[in-house]
């Protein structure tokens, strides 16, 4: 008989639980996404280990960042779930039902709920891995066959974690019914919420509030003096800044327009700045929350989106595109798929001192090599904005001769990277000196190609290629010599490019899972007090106000519970990317397309919420 009547309190609120089903179900699905690529071994199979040791570090970081917010989630969906059905259960008890069976029918209902949603978020959770992972692969350049988005660690994992939130929730809603007596669950919704008058402490809180989140943007774009401690000092100070702001500013805003009496008294502004009112207070702790979240949420998809500019600045490190040790037969083959714009060659002789252990090689470079002004390499450096840039520089023989000079020295580590000897002692002698030193010529030929992006795949080839051949047994080939694809231009471009790829997809779609995961928290926290809120319009109902200004009431007093942290959110991102800047060129690139992007979503969990909310309170006057 229970089971029948709950089954018809769950028909009769079946939008509700949708709203909660399909937040439910979109969190598992991002979870199980983050969880197969983080920890797919599928993916260790690439040519290149690194890009996807790399790649899983990121999305690991991503699902701890998404297990945290997903724990919050849940515990304000389930707060909505249980303020829907206390009521409901606050009846059986009246009607005799034993407080046992109570708690074991909330116990399965949550447990269903949140198993159901867990296997439908799976399912789709499957079918994005697939789409995702084959974007993540094409982004890296390397090609895997037979990757499937179904991977059952992550499944188990996926599965073992909602279902311990879910048995912790059940749990609390089991002891929440059995501890509370029959009136409390039937006038929960009625008890009085203690209003805080302190005036002075109020003003004060506001002015702490706005100096903590002073001194948090201020130490973000400081961050060139206090380097890691800009995080330390900006996290604690936006949070407690945030939190006082929420307290005791924007409710003084609202004190202040409810003295205004010109607005005041102007439509039903008085009950709309009254609810304001009530709501800040009580909701101060999940607003500053949902700030945070929406600035973390916000921040990932902006840097995220930005990161894949690392791949221009790699570009710009290194001058030449391709460096060339010797010309074997593969070599020459491979050149033939290679537009080359232009070759420079660099002579040098490598002279070993047996006796110098730690660094026996010289490299050995005659001062008319230098002379030519054939040889360029790029220079770093930071402008007065803070900016970070490279300029091209031609190498100097007397500069690199000077042993106490930064520029000389900065020029022969350039040009030991040249060469198979990069961590070779640099020596620049006259050419009468170097034509006697008793070591064999060698030369490497420096290449400019044509569209290095687009045909990345040959060049990148070829430098392996030139790579290979320069690795063999020493105790069989005398001059080979370990050189690494890293030290290359395409090799650092592989590992950046892979990294990027990896921080844009972990931005985008953790930053929407975050925006989806606080917007519902919201939503849920709005929508748990509405039936509370019902006997109020109802009352403005009886006497007489229209439809038409009840819903306009109901989408301002949203709209503001919406825009505030929305707006603090957008600030705090604003000042935050300052701290980007040492780390990307332009973080504030295409910021538009993040900010358009929340900018759409968010308006459509807005306008869900308040078509929701109206269909609650205003319920009774549509039948």
């Amino acid at each position: 008989m229970l089971w029948k009547l709950s089954l018809t309190g769950i028909k009769s609120r079946f939008k509700d639980y949708l709203v909660l089903f399909s937040g439910l179900t979109f969190a598992s699905a991002i979870f199980y996404m983050f969880m197969s690529i983080a920890t797919n071994t599928s993916f260790l199979k690439g040519s290149i280990q690194v890009a996807f040791s790399i790649t899983r570090v990121v999305f690991g970081f991503g699902i701890a960042l998404l297990a945290i917010i997903t724990l919050v989630y849940i515990v304000y969906a389930n707060s909505f779930l249980l303020s829907m059905r206390q009521k409901d259960y606050g009846m059986y008890m009246m009607l005799g039902a034993r407080t046992s069976k109570i708690g074991s029918l909330i116990f399965l209902e949550t447990l269903v709920v949140g198993f159901l949603a867990t296997i439908l978020g799976s399912v789709i959770g499957i079918g994005l891995t697939q789409l995702v992972s084959q974007l993540l692969i094409s982004q890296l350049g390397l090609h895997l066959h037979k990757f499937v988005g179904f991977y059952l660690p992550a499944l188990l994992w996926t599965l073992l974690f909602f279902a311990v939130l879910f048995f912790l929730a059940a749990l609390w809603n089991r002891h929440k019914l059995i501890k509370s007596n029959v009136i409390n669950l039937l006038r929960e919704n009625q008890k009085p919420v203690k209003l805080r008058h302190n005036t002075a402490w109020k003003f004060i809180e506001a002015i702490l509030g706005i100096g903590l989140l002073a001194v948090g943007y201020w130490a973000m774009a400081d961050y060139k003096e206090l380097m890691t401690n800009s995080i330390v000092i900006g996290f604690f100070t936006i949070v407690i800044g945030s939190y006082f702001v929420f307290d005791s500013f924007f409710t003084g805003v609202v004190n202040l327009l409810r003295k205004n009496n010109k607005f005041k008294y102007k439509k039903l502004h008085s009950f709309t700045l009254g609810q304001l009112k009530f709501r800040l207070t009580d909701y101060t702790r999940i607003l500053s929350i949902v700030s945070l979240l929406f600035a973390l949420a916000l921040g990932a998809i902006t840097v995220g989106l930005n990161f894949n500019n690392l791949t221009d600045q790699t570009l710009e490190a290194t001058y030449y595109d391709v460096v060339l040790y010797k010309k074997n037969a593969t070599v020459k083959k491979d050149l033939r798929n290679v537009s080359v714009r232009s070759t420079t060659s660099l002579n040098y002789r490598i002279v070993e001192d047996k006796k110098n252990k730690e660094n026996p090689e010289t490299l050995y470079v005659s001062e008319n090599e230098i002379n030519q002004g054939k040889l360029k390499y790029r220079h770093f450096y930071v402008d007065k904005n803070g900016q970070q840039n490279y300029s091209t520089r031609t190498f100097s023989s007397k500069k690199m001769q000077d042993e106490n000079s930064s520029a000389g020295a900065e020029m022969r580590y350039q040009l030991a990277s040249l060469t198979p000897y990069s961590g070779a002692r640099v020596k620049i002698v006259s050419q009468d000196k170097y034509d006697q030193l008793k070591a064999k010529n060698q030369k490497v030929e420096l290449l400019l190609v044509n569209n290095f992006r687009s045909n990345f795949d040959n060049i990148e080839k070829l430098q392996k290629a030139a790579v290979n051949q320069m690795i063999g047994n020493p105790e069989t080939t005398g001059d080979s010599v370990n050189v690494y694809l890293t030290n290359s231009k395409t090799g650092s471009y592989r590992l950046i490019s892979s990294m990027a790829s990896g921080f844009e997809f972990m931005g985008f779609f953790l930053g929407l899972a975050f925006l989806a995961m606080l917007a519902s928290t919201l939503m849920f926290k709005v929508l748990s007090g509405a039936n509370s809120d019902k006997p109020r319009y109802n009352m403005l109902w009886k006497m007489g106000t229209r439809k038409s200004l009840l819903k306009s009431s109901i989408a301002k007093e949203i709209g503001v519970l919406f825009a505030l942290p929305a707006v603090l959110g957008v600030i705090d991102v604003l000042f935050g990317l300052q701290f980007f800047k040492s780390l990307l060129k332009n973080p504030y690139d295409k910021i538009w397309i993040p900010f358009t992007i929340f900018g759409v979503l968010y308006v459509i969990y807005y306008i869900l919420t308040v078509v929701l909310y109206q269909g609650i309170v205003l319920r009774k006057e549509n039948n």
